[in-house]
Order: structure tokens, then C-alpha cells, then sequence
């Protein structure tokens, strides 16, 4: 009886022993799989020690990692991949008693890429683990690259945040991430129904990219205008409104520094045309500050239609465009803008951000504000320019010398075309708007 004693004894020493040693903690695991990568994160409790190993003998192929003197706190077992990638996360034995071993089956072989993260905004310690690979389906309603066409002008929507970063965080617990999604899948619904445009989502569910990788995803598509849909905050629930914001003068300057010194993406912001080497870079510096230029006047007029929409459906905190160094406005080969849909810091807009019929009304308010900007300013050989008329419904507060204003033509010509003996129109009236020649 003693002796059994001493080893119920001896086992209870050994598991506080090992509990005792693991002097860090796995909080939680959490797995975000997008079109090009499964990132799987750590939450620890302090600074995780690590190793890890691959083992590509036979399938699964599979990542060890091995976290030093630290407990699990979680139970995996209830832990559902919702990755093509990943298939299984599972513990397995580990060296110590005092450790974890936790190992990642994957589907195809990678090279992941590891990092740690020190405690930022709502999160703790964090074991970051990035593995390259296509890890979720596309949204069915989100065209890919192969599927875009030559001919339609080509929108690229972003929807900021994503993933792990959930953006601004309403006063009911509302994540930016996620009304920002609905507005800009509603943004490209809207533009795919439009036979003379088509949508490419930056992102098409919750994952993340990294805030340069953005803009270059859609300049990899030639796209003709980048939008970012984001939603406001600030540190008292008062400020309100909508506005649209573009690139200033100090981002841009900054970027084309940097543009001038990758030499392959100068190329591509060049239409393909191969970087002028030289020591005097005279010449790349001249195409490129053309190319910015006109850029960044287009982005000004572009963002100028959308907020003269928006203004019809919602109040604006700032009436006309402002400028801003901001990260994803950073092409220098298309018209870029960040349409801040309104303060989610501020509990009545919150509750309007989260309705469905508001998200839908915001998305028409950039959609129109989009269509009118390129029916003023066709690229040329797509369907707008090839189009010799383009039809719109009368609104109440136009006119004809506005509509001619935003179409680029005139009052006579419009007249002309719609056979019209006076400038009187009616609200819901249908006039053809004649392209200029």
C-alpha cells in the first residue's frame, strides 16, 4: 500500500514538475487560408522559444513545431482547418515533458516562413507561421485574373483589413474587416452587371495582404482605377460622414524614388517597356513623373464623381477629396482612391455600416461615381470610348448643363441627340449622352 502511494505520488511530482517548467503558454490557434496562402497564428503568453522541422517523406507532408518549455491550452481536437493546405493540426509527442509539439499536415510541400510578433493593439505574443500555396477557393462571384477581358475597363476593389487585423472596432464589437468586405463584394457585383466594366477583388473573404502587395496586385492586372473601401474611426463617437482620399504629393514623390530603383517593376509601370539604363536616369524619371501625373490628377477627378454620389445617400465629413501618405495609395500606374465609407467609432453610423440596404447604397454611390468618371474619361479602346452614346437617368438636381459638364459634351449636343425643343427634364427621364469626338 505504501509503495503505491509513493508512486501515485511520484506522478503527481512528475505533472506538476512539467507544469512547473512550462513557463510560456499556447492561448489559442487561429488559421486564416486565402487564394495564395494559410497563415496559422500563435497566441502565446509571453516570447515563444521554438524549433521546428519538415517531414516531406510520405503524405501528409508535414510541420513540426516544437515550443519549448510550454503548455497547451487549448483543445485541439475541436480546432476545424478550413484550409485546402492545411488539413490537420495536431500535438504529438514531445521531447520534454515540460514542452509542446504541435504538427501542421499539409496537402503539397512549402516553404513556410516564420516570424514572431511583439503584443500590438489587441493582440499578445504571437508565433506567425506563412505557407505559400492556394489555400481557398475564389468567391464565385470574384473574377480571377485568366477571367478578366482585354476590352472592359477593369476596376480593382480592396477591402482593407482582413484576417487577423480586424481594422477599427465599432462600440458593438463591429470589425471594420467585415463591412468592408460586404460594400466592396456589392461594389463588384454591381460592376460585373455592367457590360462595359469588370471587378477584380483584391480580396475576396477574411485574410490578409500586406498593404504594399495591394496596389501591385492590381497594377500585375492593368487595371484602369484601384479603389479601397475602408471605414473610419476616431477616439470620440461624435465625428461622422463619409470622404475619399488620394495620393499627395510627399507619398508620391517617396515612391517614385523607390520605383526608379526596381528596375522590374519600372517596366511594368511603363507599359512593358524595358528601364533605361543610363547613369542619368533623366529619362526613366521623366516617363515615370508623366505617368504619376496623370495618375494622380485622374485619381483627383475620379474620387471627385464618387463623392458627388455619395453626398446624395449619406452625410460627408469632408466634401471634397483629401490627400494622404497612405500605404495602399501608392501606384504610380493607375488613378488610385480610399473611400472611407463612414466613422464606425460612431454608434448611428456603426449601425448604418452593418445594415444591408446601407452597404448596398454606398457600393451604388462608388459604382455610379466610377461609371461617370470613365464615361468622361474613356480608356481608350474599351467599351466606354468604342460606345458613340451612353444612357442616363435623370436625377433630381441635374440639369442639362451639369449632365453635359459631367459627360464632357454639350447642351446642344445633347439636345441634338434626344431631340429635345427645351432644356427642361424630368426627374426619371432617359437621355442619350453623346460621346465627344
Amino acid at each position: 500500500m505504501q509503495r503505491l502511494i509513493a508512486i501515485v505520488i511520484s506522478l503527481l511530482w512528475v505533472g506538476v514538475s512539467a507544469s512547473a517548467l512550462a513557463s510560456n503558454s499556447i492561448e489559442n490557434i487561429r488559421m486564416w487560408p486565402s487564394p495564395d496562402n494559410t497563415r496559422v497564428v500563435f497566441d502565446m503568453g509571453k516570447t515563444p522559444d521554438y524549433s521546428y522541422f519538415q517531414l516531406h517523406q510520405s503524405h501528409p507532408y508535414r510541420l513540426v513545431i516544437d515550443f519549448t518549455n510550454t503548455k497547451l491550452n487549448m483543445d485541439l481536437s475541436r480546432f476545424e482547418s478550413n484550409s485546402l493546405l492545411v488539413t490537420t493540426i495536431r500535438t504529438s509527442s514531445p521531447k520534454q515533458a515540460s514542452s509542446t509539439r504541435i504538427v501542421l499536415e499539409l496537402d503539397k510541400k512549402v516553404d513556410p516562413i516564420i516570424e514572431v510578433l511583439p503584443p500590438r493593439d489587441m493582440y499578445g505574443h504571437r508565433l506567425v507561421i506563412d505557407l505559400p500555396g492556394t489555400s481557398l477557393k475564389r468567391d464565385s462571384a470574384a473574377l480571377s485574373a485568366d477571367e478578366l477581358q482585354e476590352r472592359k475597363v477593369t476596376v480593382a476593389i480592396d477591402a482593407g483589413h482582413g484576417g487577423e487585423d480586424p481594422g477599427s472596432i465599432g462600440p458593438k464589437g463591429t470589425y471594420e474587416k467585415d463591412v468592408v468586405l460586404k460594400i466592396a463584394r456589392a461594389l463588384a457585383k454591381m460592376i460585373n452587371e455592367d457590360d462595359a466594366m469588370q471587378a477584380y477583388l483584391i480580396r475576396s473573404d477574411d485574410y490578409y495582404i500586406n498593404l504594399n502587395e495591394r496596389p501591385r496586385k492590381a497594377e500585375r492586372v492593368q487595371a484602369d482605377l484601384f479603389v479601397s473601401i475602408h471605414a473610419d474611426a476616431f477616439v470620440t463617437p461624435q465625428p461622422r460622414g463619409a470622404s475619399v482620399w488620394v495620393l499627395s504629393n510627399r507619398r508620391a514623390s517617396t515612391e517614385m524614388g523607390r520605383l526608379l530603383e526596381n528596375k522590374e517593376r519600372l517596366s511594368d509601370v511603363l507599359g512593358g517597356v524595358p528601364a533605361v539604363e543610363m547613369e542619368d536616369s533623366f529619362l526613366n524619371e521623366t516617363l515615370v513623373s508623366m505617368s504619376m501625373d496623370h495618375a494622380m490628377a485622374s485619381g483627383y477627378e475620379a474620387a471627385t464623381e464618387v463623392i458627388s454620389e455619395l453626398d446624395r445617400i449619406t452625410r460627408m465629413h469632408k466634401s471634397k477629396p483629401q490627400h494622404a501618405s497612405l500605404a495602399v495609395l501608392t501606384s504610380t500606374a493607375m488613378p488610385s482612391m480610399l473611400v472611407e465609407t463612414g466613422f464606425i467609432s460612431n454608434p448611428t453610423e456603426e449601425q448604418l455600416l452593418l445594415s444591408n440596404q446601407h452597404q448596398q447604397k454606398v457600393a451604388r454611390a462608388v459604382y455610379q461615381g466610377v461609371r461617370n468618371y470613365f464615361l468622361r474619361r474613356p480608356p481608350d479602346g474599351t467599351v466606354f470610348a468604342s460606345n458613340r452614346a451612353s444612357r442616363h437617368v435623370v436625377r433630381s438636381g441635374e440639369s442639362l448643363s451639369r449632365l453635359a459638364q459631367r459627360y464632357n459634351t454639350s447642351v446642344a449636343a445633347i439636345k441634338a441627340r434626344n431631340n429635345l425643343k427645351s432644356s427642361v427634364i424630368q426627374v426619371g427621364q432617359v437621355l442619350e449622352i453623346p460621346t465627344p469626338e
